[in-house]
């Protein structure tokens, strides 16, 4: 029953694979097209980008077009005559206005601050693509990882299964106890557990990549056998940190809030200033009422100047708020500056981590190779028990899986760095696609 289940799971999880696994560019290729969060973050690219036509609008000329139409009608009766015929008549208007803003200071700056938006959400989507880099890869050396641990599992249990059967043998002969037995029962029931949460993660992390591209994931290509990681260019951690200070895109957002923010202050102190227009008009009026019937044209131009004098202390009461946002900007920038540098030495140091755990992992692989063979030797010589062959066989295979682990996150941590010092391309995604197996 366990191993039909286990039989069933497994197939579900790979009967859906093509015969040509994909690499980790055309998996991104697939996120580029169908990932949902990046699509909203090209959406408000767009968005953003609409908003320097909108704050140039308030520095053009407006013109506006205007008809009128009335009926009149009228009756008098003058003290003492008799009462006057009722007189009707129709008025009609056309006209033509035009104002040109000539000093709003106002205005001015929510144009600058349209640029100022502009760049906020180009910085804004670049982050959303680092982002997407580095998902793209955290899903896919996931289910490296998760099918990684399924082969060694199922590894395990292969051998496991041999050592049962043999301890079986050798109980049924008399050169064995019954101990040696139920200890490889023991070892055998444990790795169908881990097999079946084995093939469970792996579902699970499949799933996580599907979320991201879209569709339900093929197969995907491993790395190289025996690949070799390279450290971060350059090797000084304070070379990294201070290009994140700058480069990272949290920080040039917070850094362009502040500009925008300073924009604000000149903003709210427009309040306190004159404004000075032009204005221009062109129309026609016709009537045709008796005793005013006829028609006119009247064309007019001239400036307007409108001085505030007093608004209930309102402007006064906007600068001193505009003040105090901009102060926490220039604290959020200061914060978005300690965060860049807090990640970039985390992944600095994650990378080096990774690098020499990936070392000290395969000396262990070699290590756990030789002691796993040594003790077969043993036990078929009679020096060994089952039990020693039985941890052995679990040293070896947890090893290779801490190994292969150790290698994707080394890879992922090595763009998550890049990614915090605001440099990550496209290009870096190659470099790490030329790892795999083609």
């Amino acid at each position: 029953m366990q191993k039909s289940l286990i039989a069933a799971l497994v197939a579900g999880a790979f009967l859906s694979l093509p015969a040509t696994a994909a690499d980790l560019l055309q998996v991104y290729k697939q996120a580029l097209t169908n990932d949902a969060t990046f699509a909203s973050a090209r959406a408000s690219l767009l968005a953003g980008r609409e908003r320097v036509p909108q704050g140039l609008s308030g520095l053009l000329p407006t013109v506006s077009a205007s008809v009128g139409y009335s009926r009149d009608s009228s009756q008098s009766t003058p003290d003492g005559l008799p009462e006057l015929p009722k007189v009707t008549g129709n008025n009609t208007t056309y006209g033509i206005n035009l104002s040109q803003p000539l000093f709003r200071w106002d205005r001015y700056q929510t144009y600058q601050q349209s640029k100022l938006a502009e760049a906020i959400a180009e910085a804004t989507f670049a982050q959303a693509q680092q982002d997407l880099i580095t998902r793209v890869a955290q899903a896919y050396f996931d289910v490296l990882a998760a099918q990684d641990t399924l082969e060694s599992t199922r590894a395990q249990k292969t051998a496991v299964t041999e050592q049962l059967a043999s301890a079986k043998r050798n109980f049924e002969v008399g050169t064995q106890t019954i101990t040696d037995t139920h200890e490889a029962q023991a070892a055998y029931d444990l790795v169908v557990a881990q097999e079946f949460a084995a093939v469970n993660d792996l579902e699970v992390k499949r799933t996580a990549l599907q979320a991201i591209i879209g569709q339900a994931p093929g197969a995907l290509s491993a790395l190289k056998p025996g690949v070799s990681l390279s450290a971060p260019k350059p090797a000084v951690i304070d070379e990294w940190v201070g290009t994140a200070e700058k480069q990272n895109y949290t920080v040039q957002i917070s850094s362009l809030n502040v500009e925008s923010a300073k924009r604000d202050i000149e903003k709210g102190k427009a309040g306190h200033y004159p404004t000075l227009d032009l204005n221009a008009k062109m129309g026609r009026s016709k009537s045709t009422t008796p005793g005013n019937a006829g028609s006119a044209d009247t064309n007019s131009i001239g400036v307007a100047l409108n001085v505030p004098l007093f608004s209930g202390f309102a402007v006064t009461s906007r600068v001193r708020e505009t003040i105090a946002l901009e102060d926490k900007a220039r604290n959020d920038l200061e914060a978005a500056r300690r965060a860049a540098a807090q990640a970039t030495r985390q992944s600095f140091l994650g990378v080096n981590s990774g690098l020499a755990q990936v070392k000290a992992l395969e000396a262990a692989e070699v290590s756990s190779q030789s002691a796993l063979d040594s003790n077969k030797l043993g036990y078929q010589v009679g020096v060994r028990i089952n039990i020693d062959v039985l941890n052995a066989q679990k040293q070896l295979y947890s090893t290779r899986t801490s190994l292969a682990k150790a290698r994707y996150d080394t890879i992922v941590n090595g763009l998550r760095l890049k990614a915090a010092a605001g440099v990550l391309k496209e290009e870096d995604l190659a470099v790490v696609n030329e790892l795999l197996q083609k």
